[in-house]
């Protein structure tokens, strides 16, 4: 089973979240400064890239599209 560790961290603020492959799993990283909700948006648009292993896919447009539609 794949870990998920998660940080609020300091990120740009047209980013919410960013999400990167570990060695035992992923790293989340979400927008330290996004309200209470937003922060569990960004969490939740982040598994469905994890689920959807978008790591295996250049197209950034549709793997967005894809996550949104999920309604991550």
């Amino acid at each position: 089973m794949d870990n998920t560790y998660v940080y609020m961290v300091g990120l740009p603020d047209s980013v919410n979240e960013m999400v990167l492959p570990c060695a035992d799993g992923f790293t989340v990283y979400i927008n330290e400064k996004l309200d209470d909700e937003k922060k569990l948006q960004a969490y939740c648009h982040a598994l469905e890239h994890i689920k959807n292993n978008d790591w295996n896919n250049s197209d950034v447009q549709m793997i967005e599209a894809k996550a949104h539609e999920n309604g991550g």
